[in-house]
């Protein structure tokens, strides 16, 4: 069994993300106190019939956090296995979330005098050592439920253990480049549709879009290329055990170019294997 450790800052979806872990049969232990860790490790074994892994959600709530560092290396000693899953957001957009569900932040309870936006800040200083311990980190700005139930669950491995999946995003660069894939392809080379009046307001989802990309010889070139490097590293990847392959694919916005592109390579390997999701970020 597994040992998961889910963690991160307040809003940024902590809660969801263990929901979706015991939808999939995970035992879910939610603000464990951290200095119960190790007694956690010991009764997985009386667990295992039941569960594939245990998970326990610790955050800024533990008032022995500080503990954690010490608790990680007797779970080390013990060799028990271990990930642990940190989920974080800009803060404009924990802003937002709290102002929309009129919660407190868990720091301002006890410190009244903290401002939420100073309540987060002190709180990414406070779980900055745990983010770094962290072998998966989820950046939730952009992701719906639906997005973020769909990542945590791939990149636990929570799927068949006979199919790698693959995730083909699409980004925007002007809007940062995703944290959490493999690759990285720019495809701002390619021509524009932004600079065509009437495909402006489209997407690369849209026909107009679409055959205005097809007709380019470059983008045909890029997309061939861009096949043929993962037809030829896609099983090499697989035979390393990997348990997702993540793709992102950016241009300029985030909404032709990139779509179009996340959109036909979907489609071709769709068609030869299971397990491959896309999305497109700037979409949602």
């Amino acid at each position: 069994m597994k040992l998961i450790i889910v963690s991160g800052l307040s809003g940024a979806g902590k809660t969801l993300a263990l929901h979706s872990l015991e939808d999939r049969g995970v035992y879910c232990i939610d603000n464990l106190p951290v200095s119960l860790l190790p007694a956690i490790a010991e009764q997985m074994p009386n667990l295992a019939a039941a569960s594939p892994s245990v998970a326990v959600g610790i955050d800024i709530r533990n008032s022995t956090l500080q503990e954690l560092p010490h608790l990680l290396k007797i779970l080390q000693e013990k060799q028990v296995v271990y990930e642990i899953l940190f989920l974080q957001a800009e803060a404009s957009v924990l802003l937002k979330r709290f102002s929309e569900t009129r919660r407190r932040h868990p720091l301002t309870l006890a410190h009244p005098h903290l401002s939420l936006a100073e309540a987060l800040e002190l709180e990414r200083r406070m779980l900055s050592a745990l983010a770094q311990e962290a072998a998966i980190q989820i950046d939730t700005s952009h992701l719906n439920v639906h997005q973020l139930r769909d990542l945590v669950l791939l990149k636990i491995g929570l799927h068949d253990e006979h199919v790698m999946p693959l995730l083909f995003l699409s980004f925007g660069f002007k809007y940062g480049i995703p944290q959490e894939v493999d690759f990285v392809f720019d495809v701002r080379c390619l021509p524009n549709p932004h600079w065509e009046q009437h495909l402006r307001s489209l997407t690369g989802r849209d026909l107009a879009v679409i055959e205005y990309l097809q007709a380019q010889p470059k983008v045909q070139e890029m997309q061939d290329n861009l096949r043929q490097f993962l037809h030829t590293w896609i099983p090499q990847f697989e035979a390393d055990n990997r348990s997702y392959l993540s793709i992102a694919i950016g241009c300029t916005g985030g909404h032709h170019r990139s779509v179009y592109m996340v959109e036909q390579l979907a489609q071709h390997f769709q068609q030869q294997r299971e397990g491959v999701l896309l999305r497109h970020r700037e979409l949602t």
